[in-house]
């Protein structure tokens, strides 16, 4: 890793910002990385970062807002702190980018500035899962409302590289999301895109269901974006509810304060695996550089833990390596194979 690597970041997006992005960048004090964090200097100068972090910020009063509509939001979008971090990767200032800010359009104008990789027609959102037995790589999360099977077919060849990569491991696991395990069931994209999967790729395990989500037992899980986003929405959810059913149980009587207290430890570790903070981070793949895309309720603590999720993914080189598993993918398949 160079000293010189810089993450350009949207210091305007997001519910929480601009408060919740400057005390998380806050915390990478002495970070090898060099950040520029675009938005209205006036309110970002409210929450000073240690001088120990090699920072600048560049002013823009513009700011793409999640109620905003899309026309308006692309006709100002380039002159935003939003566009102007994703310009900064596309001139090669910055090797990656990162926001909380409006997934939607996010993804339109990083589609616009960066375009698309050889051979890739829509991009997808992935990101890693946790479970009991590993961590799987799921894709996509929500980029897409409505996909076909080539696009399914290159969310595939991406997650795949994703996982060899973040895992480091060269033969992975992967699966298709589906509504049971049995080959007759599921959707007509669903079942052409597996019998293409069957045919090219040895690593193609079959269907799995919504609670293999929680078992870690494949590397890499492909969806829909629209299915990948109520499940992964499905599991932020009873993730928060369980813990606030916890913490409510835990503090409901002398008793259970004291049991509380003498099973902290064990109550501690069951804290950090359900606390969706701690596994932030989204990387927009198929772009021609790294976008990270950061939960847009993100706290400080979000908010950090994407930008640790996005210095994985520079370290990794997972942009070069999914452009080499495109190159050499075996799934050179035509129009007839795509029929949906």
């Amino acid at each position: 890793m160079k000293a010189s690597e810089v993450v350009a970041i949207d210091g305007m997006g997001g519910d929480n910002a601009p408060a919740a992005v400057m005390r998380g960048v806050s915390r990478f004090a002495s970070s090898p990385y060099h950040f520029i964090i675009f938005g209205d200097k006036n309110k970002l100068d409210q929450y000073p970062l240690p001088p120990n972090v090699s920072h600048e910020i560049r002013h823009t009063e513009i700011v793409i807002t999640s109620d905003m509509e899309v026309m308006s939001a692309l006709r100002s979008g380039k002159k935003s702190s939003m566009g102007l971090a994703i310009q900064s990767v596309e001139s090669g200032e910055a090797q990656a980018v990162i926001s909380s800010g409006n997934t939607g359009l996010y993804m339109a104008l990083a589609k616009i500035i960066l375009k698309t990789m050889d051979g890739i027609d829509r991009p997808a959102i992935a990101s890693v899962i946790p479970g009991k037995n590993g961590r799987s790589v799921c894709l996509d999360l929500g980029a897409n409302a409505e996909s076909n099977v080539k696009n399914m077919l290159d969310f595939a060849i991406m997650g795949e590289a994703l996982a060899q990569s973040i895992f480091n491991k060269e033969k992975i696991k992967l699966a298709l999301l589906n509504i049971g395990s049995e080959e007759i069931k599921g959707s007509r994209l669903v079942k052409r895109t597996s019998e293409i999967l069957k045919k090219f790729l040895d690593n193609y395990v079959g269907f799995v269901e919504g609670d293999d989500f929680g078992k870690g037992n494949v590397d890499v899980i492909v969806t829909d974006g629209f299915t990948g986003n109520v499940a992964l929405k499905t599991i932020e959810g009873t993730a928060k509810y369980i813990a606030s059913e916890l913490r409510a149980a835990l503090g409901s009587s002398p008793l259970a304060k004291i049991g509380a207290l003498l099973a902290m430890t064990s109550l501690s570790r069951f804290r950090n695996k359900m606390d969706p903070r701690l596994y932030n981070g989204a990387i927009l793949v198929g772009l021609r550089g790294v976008v990270v895309k950061s939960h847009g309720n993100s706290d400080e603590i979000g908010f950090a833990n994407a930008l640790r999720f996005t210095m994985d993914i520079l370290n990794n080189s997972i942009f070069n390596q999914i452009q080499k598993q495109l190159e050499k993918s075996k799934l050179h398949y035509n129009s007839e194979d795509c029929r949906s």
